[in-house]
C-alpha cells in the first residue's frame, strides 16, 4: 500500500478492517503486550476467533444461543485456550430466553482503547419490552478483553438512550478518524405494517459502563431509497478514516424493486454520502454478503457484493455471483466493475440453481505478498448425490484485481482437509480470514452448520507462501470448547 502501515492502537482497528490486510508486518512483527492488534482479545500478539452458536440451548431455553472463543497462538488456534459464553455465563447481562440468538452478530474492537480487543455480541430477538411497542427487540453486549482475555461484560448504551430495536448487521471502524473505535448497527424501524432498516453509529471511546461518546443516526431510506439491510466497513479511499458500505436489499423475483448499494465516507465529522453502486443483488428475503479489501494493491479498498441467489433476465435463478467494484481516491473508481460467477475462467464448479456462491464472503492476504484475496463460501454447492455438502473458493488478488486466474476450493476430504462431504453439511455458510500465527498470512476459519445434523464444526486452515493449505488443517466442534451440544449452529457466524 502507498501509505504508511502502523501498528499504533488508534490506528490498528481501522488498518485491520481496510479489506482484511494484516496489521502485523510479514514474519510477525509486533508490538509489546497489550498488542493493539485487531481481534487478540488476550493481548498475546495473536489474533483470536469468537464462534457463535445461536441455536444452542441454554439453561432449557431452546435457541438462546452461545459463543465459544478460541485463542490464537504461534501454532494457530488452540482449542485447550478458550472459553464459552452465553447469557447464563456469571457477568454476562441478561437471561436465557427462547430464541434470542445470542451471538448471532459477531465484531471485535478495541472499544475502551486500553489496548486489548473487545468483543460486541449482537442478540437479534432478545425482548426489551412488550411485543406491541415497536421497536421492542434487539441488544448489544460487550466482552471486555484483557490479559486473562474476555472476561467482564456490559450492554453497550448511548448518550440517547438504549438500542432497543433489531439489529440485523453490525460493523467496527475509525469513521471520524479521531483514533477511537466507533460501532455501526443496523436497526429495523417504522410501523408494523411499514417496516426498514436505518442506522445508528455509535461514537468511541466506550466506558466500561457502556457508553459511548456520542450517537449519530443515519436513515439511508429517507436520504437515498435504499433500505440499510446489510453493513460493510473499511477504507476505500485511502485517508484512514473508515468507510461504511450499505447494502440495499434485491428484488427477487422481481428485479425492479431491487435497490442499490450506497457508500458512505468516513468524515471528521462522521460519514458523508457518496457514491451509488449498480445493485449487485440478493434475494431481498435473505442478507447478502459483502467486504471492503485491496484486491489489486493500490492503496485503495475495494468493493466486494455479493448475490448468493441471483437471477437472469429472462427468470431462472443462477447460482451466484461476487461483484468487484473497484475504489480510489475519492470513492468510487470509474474503472468498471468485474462480476464473477462460477462460470468464469479459473473459478472451479460450475453455476447452478441454489450453489448460493457468495452467501458468505472474507478477504485477507493468504500468502504474504501484499494483495488481499477473498474466500467465497458456496454452502449450497452439491458434491455428487450430496446435496447441500457445500464447499469454499478462494479468488486470487493481483494488480489486475480480482480474478479467477489461481483460485482454488475446498471441501471436507479435500486434499487433506479432516472430514468428510455429507448432504446438508453446508461446508462455507461462514468464513473468515485473518492470521492467528502471526506469521503475516491469513488463515482460513470455515463453518459447515448443518454438520452433524445441525451441531456445526469449524475448520482451520493455514495460510503459506502459496496461499490456504490443507497441511496440518483442523476441525473442532462446540464440546471441544466445553460448550453446548446437540444442534446449536456452531460455526454459524465469526468475529472479525
Amino acid at each position: 500500500m502507498h501509505r504508511h502501515v502502523r501498528t499504533t492502537l488508534a490506528t490498528a482497528a481501522a488498518a485491520a478492517l481496510t479489506g482484511g490486510l494484516l496489521v502485523a508486518t510479514a514474519g510477525g512483527a509486533i508490538a509489546a503486550e497489550p498488542s493493539g492488534i485487531q481481534g487478540d482479545f488476550n493481548g498475546d500478539g495473536y489474533r483470536d476467533l469468537a464462534v457463535g452458536a445461536p441455536n444452542a440451548t441454554i439453561d432449557g431455553k431452546a435457541r438462546a444461543g452461545a459463543v465459544g472463543i478460541v485463542y490464537g497462538t504461534k501454532n494457530g488456534l488452540d482449542t485447550t485456550k478458550r472459553a464459552v459464553f452465553s447469557q447464563a455465563t456469571t457477568g454476562i447481562p441478561g437471561t436465557p430466553e427462547k430464541d434470542d440468538a445470542f451471538g448471532e452478530q459477531l465484531v471485535s474492537g478495541d472499544l475502551d482503547g486500553d489496548g486489548y480487543a473487545d468483543l460486541v455480541v449482537g442478540i437479534p430477538h432478545e425482548v426489551n419490552g412488550p411485543l406491541t411497542d415497536w421497536p421492542s427487540t434487539g441488544r448489544l453486549t460487550v466482552l471486555w478483553g484483557g490479559a486473562q482475555g474476555l472476561a467482564s461484560a456490559t450492554d453497550i448504551t448511548s448518550p440517547l438512550g438504549g438500542i432497543s430495536s433489531l439489529a440485523r448487521s453490525l460493523v467496527a471502524g475509525d469513521f471520524d478518524g479521531d483514533g477511537h473505535v466507533d460501532l455501526a448497527v443496523n436497526s429495523e424501524t417504522g410501523q408494523e405494517l411499514y417496516r426498514y432498516f436505518d442506522i445508528d453509529v455509535l461514537k468511541g471511546p466506550f466506558t466500561r459502563t457502556g457508553s459511548g461518546a456520542a450517537r449519530i443516526h443515519l436513515d439511508p431510506l429517507e436520504e437515498t431509497g435504499t433500505d440499510a439491510k446489510q453493513l460493510v466497513a473499511g477504507d476505500v479511499n485511502g485517508d484512514d478514516k473508515t468507510d461504511l458500505l450499505v447494502m440495499g436489499t434485491g428484488g427477487y423475483p422481481y428485479p425492479e424493486d431491487s435497490m442499490p448499494s450506497r457508500l458512505y465516507l468516513g468524515d471528521s465529522a462522521g460519514l458523508k454520502l457518496s457514491g451509488t453502486l449498480a445493485h449487485a443483488g440478493n434475494d431481498f428475503a435473505d442478507r447478502q454478503a459483502g467486504a471492503i479489501a485491496d484486491v489489486d494493491h493500490d492503496g485503495y479498498g475495494d468493493l466486494i457484493t455479493t448475490n448468493p441467489t441471483d437471477w437472469a433476465d429472462d427468470g431462472p435463478v443462477l447460482g451466484g455471483s461476487v461483484l468487484v467494484t473497484y475504489g480510489s481516491a475519492t470513492g468510487l473508481s470509474e474503472r468498471a466493475p468485474v462480476r464473477i460467477t462460477q462460470d468464469t475462467e479459473g473459478v472451479p464448479g460450475t453455476a447452478e440453481q441454489a450453489d448460493r456462491f457468495g452467501q458468505n464472503v472474507a478477504a485477507g492476504d493468504t500468502d504474504g505478498d501484499g494483495y488481499a484475496d477473498l474466500v467465497v463460501g458456496v454452502p449450497g454447492e452439491d458434491l455428487g448425490d450430496k446435496a447441500d455438502a457445500g464447499m469454499t473458493v478462494v479468488l486470487r488478488g493481483s494488480a489486475s484485481g480480482l480474478t479467477g486466474t489461481g483460485a482454488v476450493d475446498f471441501t471436507q476430504g479435500s486434499g487433506g482437509t479432516t472430514g468428510s462431504s455429507e448432504a446438508g453439511d453446508k461446508f462455507g455458510s461462514a468464513v473468515r480470514l485473518t492470521d492467528f500465527n502471526g506469521d503475516g498470512r491469513a488463515d482460513l476459519a470455515i463453518g459447515a452448520v448443518g454438520e452433524d445434523s445441525g451441531a456445526g464444526r469449524v475448520w482451520q486452515l493455514k495460510g503459506s507462501a502459496t496461499g490456504i493449505t490443507t497441511t496440518g488443517s483442523t476441525a473442532f466442534a462446540s464440546p471441544a470448547l466445553g460448550g453446548p451440544s446437540g444442534p446449536v449452529a456452531f460455526g454459524s457466524s465469526f468475529s472479525d
